[in-house]
């Protein structure tokens, strides 16, 4: 792929503190990508929450921000620095989500922002659960039967239309569905919202 030759100045998003699932080896692949740029002649501003990692020592891009990384603080950047372009991909789910808010608010089109590595409608396919599943329903992809619940109740009708499909737990007389919280989503939640046991008899118990 040739250098842009209408982009100078690009805006790194990291991703932030390190958590289960994500930062440690996205702090690699920035500071990588940041010194790739560098090196082709790019204006490399970074924004990174976390000032334990390698992508902020101030000789791995030319500008670098410890700030929160949300809507606000970039938003700030965005209209302090007016890089031609942002790049989220390698801040994990972080960066990808918050760059879709960017994109919603209309931040991007304001500052004349082009946005690099992918586009926002991959990213909302990829990130948000049901679109994701429609995506794989649409091109014929096998995929498990799954529905989005907000409430145990839900949870509960759910698990009796598709019936006793669950792969059995260590207790060889049970059937155990995890609940996962919003870990993936990069909510706060990290843990789980709840575990339902079937019984041979069909009876449902949550905890």
């Amino acid at each position: 792929m040739p250098k842009r030759q209408d982009i100078k100045s690009i805006l790194v998003i990291g991703s932030g503190p390190i958590v289960i699932g994500q930062a440690a080896e996205f702090d690699y692949a920035g500071t990588q990508a940041c010194l790739s740029l560098k090196e082709e002649g790019y204006r490399v501003i970074l924004i990174n929450s976390n000032p334990a990692t390698i992508m902020t020592d101030t000789e791995i891009a030319d500008k670098v921000y410890i700030e929160p990384i949300s809507l606000e603080f970039v938003s700030r950047i965005l209209r302090k620095e007016r890089p031609d372009a942002i790049l989220p991909t390698l801040g994990g789910q972080t960066g990808l989500n918050l760059t879709v808010k960017l994109y919603e608010e209309g931040i991007l089109d304001k500052y004349n922002v082009t946005l690099l590595g992918t586009s926002v409608d991959s990213i909302q396919k990829g990130e948000d659960r049901e679109k994701f599943r429609q995506l794989m329903i649409d091109i014929g992809e096998p995929i498990a039967e799954s529905q989005i619940v907000e409430t145990l109740d839900e949870g509960l009708e759910f698990i009796k239309q598709i019936g006793n499909i669950f792969t059995q737990s260590f207790h060889h007389d049970h059937t155990r569905l995890t609940i996962p919280g919003l870990g993936l989503s990069g909510g706060n939640g990290t843990g789980l919202v709840g575990i339902c046991v079937m019984d041979p008899s069909g009876h449902i118990n949550c905890f």
